[in-house]
């Protein structure tokens, strides 16, 4: 299960680096995966940086479990899925996402989640494409777009499906720096050390104090 994300440690750095080989899908095992690592790094690292393989960052949910028929595992998934995003936007330790191409529907969520977002100049995507194949926003999902992204781009990337190229996505909210890939790792590793030299403690309260209330909201809704 854990072979679909690895883990490093360095510096005081957890890096979780997910691949399928193909779209990085958030299936039950991806999530899983990615859960237990966070799991390793709340007790041995000061800060954590989650990436994808070359072209990919994610490309959302696993939706061959969505449309297989087997609504309980749909739902399951569903569920841990915002469970996960919740718990990514409430870390305590900083959180970077690097991401070293297409960031669609969940994989766009996940960066929202994140303290500092990086992409990669290219022909990407990044965005919410939900309403284009037949879905909403869940509620995890339209607070963490309220929350974070562009309020002039807001109606075009939650309601009109749009998918922005890596420039677009950082003036949309979705990201906050772009670069070249071969620019990326050291760019994501100076990102969290930056947040890293931060005192770790008030970095914890004042996040909580900003995100802790909408966070227990949805988690309450989830329940």
């Amino acid at each position: 299960m854990t072979d679909l994300a690895s883990y490093e440690l360095s510096d005081q750095l957890a890096i979780i680096t997910m691949d399928d080989g193909k779209a990085n899908a958030f299936g039950p095992n991806m999530i899983a995966a990615v859960d237990a690592h966070l799991d390793r790094a709340s007790s041995e690292a000061k800060a954590v940086l989650i990436t994808g393989r070359p072209g990919i960052f994610s490309g959302g949910f696993d939706l061959k479990v969505i449309r297989g028929g087997d609504a309980a595992a749909a739902h399951a998934m569903s569920l841990a899925g915002a469970r996960l995003m919740m718990r990514l936007y409430g870390l305590p330790q900083p959180l970077v996402v690097a991401a070293p191409g297409h960031a669609i529907a969940l994989g766009a969520f996940c960066l929202l989640t994140a303290d500092y977002r990086i992409g990669v100049a290219g022909e990407f995507r990044i965005g919410l494409n939900e309403t284009a194949i037949g879905m909403s926003l869940p509620p995890f999902g339209l607070m963490l777009a309220q929350e974070r992204l562009s309020k002039r781009h807001l109606a075009r990337a939650a309601i009109g499906a749009t998918l922005f190229d890596t420039q677009g996505a950082q003036d949309a909210g979705f990201l906050d720096e772009v670069v070249a890939p071969e620019d990326l790792p050291d760019a994501a590793r100076a990102a969290a050390k930056r947040l890293m030299d931060l005192d770790g403690a008030s970095y914890a309260a004042v996040k909580n104090a900003l995100r802790g209330e909408s966070i227990a909201e949805v988690m309450a809704g989830l329940e």
